[in-house]
Protein backbone atom coordinates (compact mmCIF):
# COMPACT_ATOMS: atom_id res chain seq x y z
CA UNK A 1 0.00 0.00 0.00
CA UNK A 2 2.77 2.53 0.93
CA UNK A 3 5.19 1.07 -1.97
CA UNK A 4 4.41 3.83 -4.33
CA UNK A 5 4.40 7.05 -1.98
CA UNK A 6 7.85 5.85 -0.30
CA UNK A 7 9.79 5.54 -3.91
CA UNK A 8 9.16 9.40 -4.48
CA UNK A 9 10.51 10.36 -0.70
CA UNK A 10 13.53 11.72 -2.27
CA UNK A 11 11.21 14.36 -3.87
CA UNK A 12 10.01 15.16 -0.17
CA UNK A 13 13.54 16.78 0.64
CA UNK A 14 15.43 13.25 1.88
CA UNK A 15 18.42 13.86 0.32
CA UNK A 16 19.17 10.30 1.06
CA UNK A 17 19.45 7.64 -1.52
CA UNK A 18 16.50 4.41 -1.39
CA UNK A 19 19.24 2.03 -0.73
CA UNK A 20 20.06 4.05 2.60
CA UNK A 21 16.62 4.38 3.41
CA UNK A 22 15.33 2.79 6.64
CA UNK A 23 12.04 1.67 6.75
CA UNK A 24 9.84 0.74 9.71
CA UNK A 25 6.12 -0.96 10.91
CA UNK A 26 5.42 -0.51 13.69
CA UNK A 27 2.92 -3.70 15.87
CA UNK A 28 -0.68 -1.64 15.95
CA UNK A 29 -1.52 -0.57 20.10
CA UNK A 30 -5.49 -1.73 19.86
CA UNK A 31 -4.66 -5.19 20.10
CA UNK A 32 -7.85 -7.49 19.52
CA UNK A 33 -9.83 -4.59 17.99
CA UNK A 34 -6.92 -4.09 15.35
CA UNK A 35 -6.22 -7.54 13.17
CA UNK A 36 -4.60 -5.43 10.39
CA UNK A 37 -0.87 -4.76 9.84
CA UNK A 38 0.65 -2.04 8.04
CA UNK A 39 3.07 -4.69 5.86
CA UNK A 40 3.16 -8.15 4.78
CA UNK A 41 5.82 -10.38 4.20
CA UNK A 42 4.72 -9.92 0.33
CA UNK A 43 5.42 -5.82 0.58
CA UNK A 44 8.19 -5.87 2.64
CA UNK A 45 9.96 -8.43 -0.08
CA UNK A 46 9.10 -5.90 -2.56
CA UNK A 47 10.48 -3.30 -0.60
CA UNK A 48 13.81 -5.25 0.26
CA UNK A 49 14.13 -6.04 -3.54
CA UNK A 50 14.13 -2.27 -4.24
CA UNK A 51 17.34 -2.06 -2.07
CA UNK A 52 15.18 -0.39 1.33
CA UNK A 53 16.26 -1.61 4.08
CA UNK A 54 13.18 -2.67 6.29
CA UNK A 55 12.51 -3.32 9.86
CA UNK A 56 9.56 -5.34 11.03
CA UNK A 57 8.32 -4.95 15.06
CA UNK A 58 8.38 -8.27 16.24
CA UNK A 59 4.47 -9.77 16.05
CA UNK A 60 3.69 -7.37 14.12
CA UNK A 61 1.39 -9.45 12.22
CA UNK A 62 0.32 -12.35 14.28
CA UNK A 63 -3.15 -11.45 14.13
CA UNK A 64 -3.31 -10.80 10.53
CA UNK A 65 -1.85 -14.84 10.54
CA UNK A 66 1.66 -13.31 9.75
CA UNK A 67 4.25 -14.80 11.41
CA UNK A 68 7.76 -13.24 12.39
CA UNK A 69 9.49 -16.47 10.12
CA UNK A 70 7.73 -15.22 7.22
CA UNK A 71 8.86 -11.60 7.58
CA UNK A 72 12.31 -12.68 8.00
CA UNK A 73 12.23 -14.62 5.17
CA UNK A 74 10.78 -12.16 3.12
CA UNK A 75 14.26 -9.84 4.17
CA UNK A 76 12.40 -7.87 6.69
CA UNK A 77 14.54 -7.49 10.40
CA UNK A 78 12.77 -8.22 13.33
CA UNK A 79 13.09 -5.02 16.34
CA UNK A 80 11.66 -3.81 18.93
CA UNK A 81 10.20 -0.45 19.25
CA UNK A 82 13.13 1.29 20.19
CA UNK A 83 15.01 0.43 17.06
CA UNK A 84 12.17 1.09 14.80
CA UNK A 85 12.42 4.25 15.85
CA UNK A 86 15.49 4.34 14.67
CA UNK A 87 14.33 3.58 10.90
CA UNK A 88 13.43 7.05 8.59
CA UNK A 89 10.32 6.23 7.62
CA UNK A 90 7.50 4.65 10.22
CA UNK A 91 4.47 3.56 9.42
CA UNK A 92 1.29 2.11 11.28
CA UNK A 93 -2.17 1.70 10.18
CA UNK A 94 -4.39 3.76 13.57
CA UNK A 95 -3.02 7.04 14.75
CA UNK A 96 -0.20 7.58 16.93
CA UNK A 97 -0.46 7.23 20.75
CA UNK A 98 1.34 9.77 22.98
CA UNK A 99 4.08 7.32 23.25
CA UNK A 100 5.35 7.32 19.75
CA UNK A 101 4.71 10.98 18.96
CA UNK A 102 7.03 11.62 21.82
CA UNK A 103 9.48 9.62 19.98
CA UNK A 104 9.37 11.47 16.53
CA UNK A 105 11.92 13.86 15.56
CA UNK A 106 12.71 16.18 12.42
CA UNK A 107 14.54 12.99 11.15
CA UNK A 108 11.20 10.78 10.94
CA UNK A 109 8.46 10.44 8.06
CA UNK A 110 5.69 9.57 9.42
CA UNK A 111 2.91 7.48 7.64
CA UNK A 112 -0.28 6.44 9.33
CA UNK A 113 -4.02 7.60 9.37
CA UNK A 114 -4.14 11.01 11.14
CA UNK A 115 -7.60 12.28 10.81
CA UNK A 116 -6.38 16.25 11.05
CA UNK A 117 -9.69 17.45 9.74
CA UNK A 118 -11.34 16.46 12.75
CA UNK A 119 -8.25 15.96 15.51
CA UNK A 120 -6.35 19.43 15.11
CA UNK A 121 -4.63 18.60 18.03
CA UNK A 122 -3.15 15.42 17.34
CA UNK A 123 -1.92 16.76 13.71
CA UNK A 124 -0.29 19.90 15.37
CA UNK A 125 1.45 17.62 17.76
CA UNK A 126 2.83 15.72 14.96
CA UNK A 127 3.89 19.00 13.56
CA UNK A 128 5.85 19.92 16.24
CA UNK A 129 8.19 17.21 16.62
CA UNK A 130 9.16 18.54 13.31
CA UNK A 131 9.04 15.13 11.73
CA UNK A 132 6.72 15.43 8.07
CA UNK A 133 3.64 12.96 8.24
CA UNK A 134 1.60 11.93 5.87
CA UNK A 135 -2.46 11.24 6.88
CA UNK A 136 -3.41 8.07 4.61
CA UNK A 137 -6.82 9.02 5.58
CA UNK A 138 -6.46 12.12 3.56
CA UNK A 139 -5.09 10.73 0.44
CA UNK A 140 -7.50 11.81 -2.40
CA UNK A 141 -10.06 9.11 -3.58
CA UNK A 142 -9.14 9.12 -7.33
CA UNK A 143 -8.07 5.82 -9.56
CA UNK A 144 -4.18 7.05 -9.95
CA UNK A 145 -4.21 7.26 -5.32
CA UNK A 146 -5.97 3.75 -5.43
CA UNK A 147 -3.16 1.96 -4.38
CA UNK A 148 -2.87 4.06 -0.86
CA UNK A 149 -6.48 4.51 -0.92
CA UNK A 150 -6.96 2.82 3.22
CA UNK A 151 -10.58 4.11 3.42
CA UNK A 152 -11.75 2.57 -0.35
CA UNK A 153 -10.01 -1.19 0.83
CA UNK A 154 -11.82 -1.30 4.09
CA UNK A 155 -15.09 0.24 2.37
CA UNK A 156 -14.99 -2.98 -0.45
CA UNK A 157 -14.75 -5.06 2.63
CA UNK A 158 -17.12 -3.95 4.69
CA UNK A 159 -19.68 -4.07 1.89
CA UNK A 160 -18.97 -7.95 0.96
CA UNK A 161 -19.01 -8.53 5.35
CA UNK A 162 -22.46 -7.16 5.08
CA UNK A 163 -24.08 -9.22 2.56
CA UNK A 164 -22.57 -12.22 3.83
CA UNK A 165 -23.85 -11.35 7.39
CA UNK A 166 -27.40 -11.15 5.62
CA UNK A 167 -26.64 -14.29 4.49
CA UNK A 168 -26.07 -15.73 7.22
CA UNK A 169 -29.60 -13.93 8.72
CA UNK A 170 -31.66 -14.20 6.14
CA UNK A 171 -33.88 -17.77 7.07
CA UNK A 172 -34.09 -18.70 3.22
CA UNK A 173 -31.47 -18.93 0.04
CA UNK A 174 -30.35 -16.28 -1.43
CA UNK A 175 -30.20 -17.62 -5.10
CA UNK A 176 -33.86 -19.54 -6.30
CA UNK A 177 -33.88 -23.18 -6.75
CA UNK A 178 -35.95 -25.61 -8.48
CA UNK A 179 -35.94 -29.14 -6.96
CA UNK A 180 -38.26 -32.45 -6.83
CA UNK A 181 -39.69 -30.99 -3.48
CA UNK A 182 -40.63 -27.66 -4.78
CA UNK A 183 -39.48 -24.40 -6.11
CA UNK A 184 -37.61 -20.87 -4.13
CA UNK A 185 -37.80 -17.62 -5.32
CA UNK A 186 -34.57 -15.90 -5.59
CA UNK A 187 -34.37 -13.27 -2.52
CA UNK A 188 -34.73 -9.26 -3.45
CA UNK A 189 -32.04 -7.69 -1.68
CA UNK A 190 -31.77 -3.59 -1.88
CA UNK A 191 -28.65 -2.05 -1.24
CA UNK A 192 -29.04 1.72 -0.17
CA UNK A 193 -25.97 3.79 -1.39
CA UNK A 194 -23.56 2.75 -4.48
CA UNK A 195 -20.40 3.68 -3.63
CA UNK A 196 -17.32 1.29 -3.08
CA UNK A 197 -18.72 -0.61 -0.17
CA UNK A 198 -22.30 -0.60 -2.25
CA UNK A 199 -20.71 -1.97 -5.28
CA UNK A 200 -19.12 -4.80 -3.84
CA UNK A 201 -22.31 -5.45 -1.91
CA UNK A 202 -24.18 -5.61 -5.74
CA UNK A 203 -21.46 -7.94 -6.87
CA UNK A 204 -21.31 -10.50 -3.93
CA UNK A 205 -24.81 -10.70 -3.47
CA UNK A 206 -25.70 -11.03 -7.24
CA UNK A 207 -23.10 -13.65 -7.58
CA UNK A 208 -24.79 -15.17 -4.60
CA UNK A 209 -28.29 -15.56 -7.12
CA UNK A 210 -30.51 -12.51 -5.46
CA UNK A 211 -32.27 -10.19 -7.47
CA UNK A 212 -30.14 -7.19 -6.61
CA UNK A 213 -31.46 -3.26 -6.51
CA UNK A 214 -29.34 0.03 -5.59
CA UNK A 215 -30.46 3.48 -4.71
CA UNK A 216 -28.56 6.59 -4.63
CA UNK A 217 -28.58 10.22 -5.17
CA UNK A 218 -25.83 10.25 -7.77
CA UNK A 219 -27.08 9.86 -11.02
CA UNK A 220 -23.54 8.77 -12.34
CA UNK A 221 -23.92 5.43 -9.97
CA UNK A 222 -26.52 3.84 -12.17
CA UNK A 223 -24.31 2.73 -15.16
CA UNK A 224 -21.96 1.04 -12.48
CA UNK A 225 -24.92 -0.51 -10.53
CA UNK A 226 -26.05 -2.08 -13.94
CA UNK A 227 -22.59 -3.15 -15.15
CA UNK A 228 -22.55 -5.54 -12.32
CA UNK A 229 -25.84 -6.88 -12.77
CA UNK A 230 -27.99 -4.82 -10.25
CA UNK A 231 -31.65 -2.86 -11.07
CA UNK A 232 -30.55 1.02 -10.24
CA UNK A 233 -33.88 2.58 -8.27
CA UNK A 234 -33.88 6.02 -8.45
CA UNK A 235 -36.05 8.05 -6.09
CA UNK A 236 -38.74 9.83 -7.69
CA UNK A 237 -37.78 13.36 -7.28
CA UNK A 238 -36.35 15.89 -9.41
CA UNK A 239 -33.18 16.62 -7.51
CA UNK A 240 -29.31 15.78 -8.26
CA UNK A 241 -27.20 14.39 -5.59
CA UNK A 242 -24.17 14.69 -7.90
CA UNK A 243 -21.38 16.47 -5.69
CA UNK A 244 -17.49 17.56 -6.47
CA UNK A 245 -15.85 14.67 -7.09
CA UNK A 246 -18.03 11.89 -7.75
CA UNK A 247 -19.47 12.26 -3.91
CA UNK A 248 -23.05 12.82 -3.29
CA UNK A 249 -24.01 15.86 -1.55
CA UNK A 250 -26.15 17.00 0.93
CA UNK A 251 -29.74 16.43 0.25
CA UNK A 252 -33.21 18.74 0.70
CA UNK A 253 -35.53 17.94 3.26
CA UNK A 254 -38.75 17.28 0.34
CA UNK A 255 -35.87 14.94 -1.14
CA UNK A 256 -35.28 12.67 2.02
CA UNK A 257 -39.06 12.19 2.69
CA UNK A 258 -39.42 11.03 -1.02
CA UNK A 259 -36.80 8.99 -0.58
CA UNK A 260 -38.01 7.81 2.93
CA UNK A 261 -41.47 6.91 1.61
CA UNK A 262 -39.94 5.46 -1.62
CA UNK A 263 -37.73 2.84 0.82
CA UNK A 264 -41.25 2.08 2.49
CA UNK A 265 -43.22 0.91 -0.95
CA UNK A 266 -43.10 -1.96 -3.19
CA UNK A 267 -40.54 -1.34 -5.81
Amino acid sequence: MYGKSINRLRFFGNKKSLENITLGFLKETVPLEETRASASPESVAKFVKQGYKVRIEKNLGILSNFSNAEYEKAGGIISTTKQIFQSDVITKINIPTEKEISNLTEKHIWISNIYPGRNTKLAEKISKTGANSYALDCVPRISRAQSMDVLSSMQNISGYKAVVEAASSLPRFFGGQITAAGKVLPAKILIVGGGVAGLAAIGLAKNMGAIVRCTDTRSLVKEQVESLGGIFVPVPFNESGDGRGGYAKEMSEDFKKAQKKMLKGNF
